[in-house]
């Protein structure tokens, strides 16, 4: 079986890890979160900053942070068809995905020696030599720009926030879905315009529009496109 690496990009709430864990799962690959390593390095800076009376994290100093998480062992440790973000010595998922880790994340991913860690990071795990199916914002166009297969998903920003309040397990009605749209498109417009490593769809990408998709339907569509770039047994027994 040809292993190769896949690179799903997309904005928040587009659906990205869901799919991408789904297609690795389909193809025997394993799953890269990327943004679980960044979703870390924010949850280590607030931490640093509450310590240090220090309202907002950009104020630190990062080489500093990253050393503390470091410290922390905090690393993509294998986890069935993926990688489970560990930190302390444990599993740390339900820590990382805070409404205040949420609120931070954009900022503290665009810091460039935070998007060099993590980049590093990503690229060591892919260099095992495994299949990966890698999911972030900047993974066709930066971290891995020969990747064999690059997708940009894509949704209206209703859809979009109305996954991510399904997500929280939140009220979903007109005014909540304004506002988590709204956010959503705060959240956009940083990551679109940052000066390092911006959101946007590498040359070389499918697009696919997930706003009125299955999601099974969307994950044949990447499945079928990997497969007809890596080979028909790509996912075979």
């Amino acid at each position: 079986m040809r292993r190769g690496i896949i690179a799903i990009d997309g904005p928040a709430a587009s659906g990205k890890s869901s799919t991408a864990r789904a297609v690795a799962e389909a193809l025997g690959f394993s799953h890269l979160d990327s943004g679980a390593l960044y979703r870390a390095i924010t949850h280590v800076a607030l931490d640093e900053a509450a310590r240090a009376g220090v309202d907002n994290p950009l104020a630190l100093a990062f080489e500093s942070v990253l050393r503390g998480a470091e410290d922390r062992g905090l690393m993509l440790q294998p986890d069935g068809a993926g990688f489970a973000c560990y930190l302390d010595g444990a599993p740390a998922d339900a820590e990382l995905r805070t409404p205040l880790v949420t609120a931070h994340v954009s900022a503290v991913s665009a810091v460039p020696v935070v998007r060099e860690w993590v980049n590093a990071k990503l690229r060591e795990l892919a260099r095992a030599g495994v299949g990966v199916v890698v999911d972030g914002r900047d993974i066709g166009t930066v971290v891995f720009p020969d990747a064999e297969l690059k997708v940009f998903l894509t949704a209206t920003p209703e859809a979009r926030a109305r996954r991510r309040l399904e997500q929280r397990g939140a009220p979903v009605d007109a005014d909540a879905l304004a506002r988590e749209a709204e956010r959503l498109a705060v959240r956009d417009r940083a990551d679109a315009s940052r000066a390092v490593a911006p959101l946007r769809r590498a040359s070389d990408a499918i697009e696919v529009d997930t706003t009125s998709v299955a999601f099974q339907e969307q994950v044949l569509q990447i499945v079928a496109a990997a497969r007809g770039v890596l080979g028909d047994g790509a996912g075979a027994s």
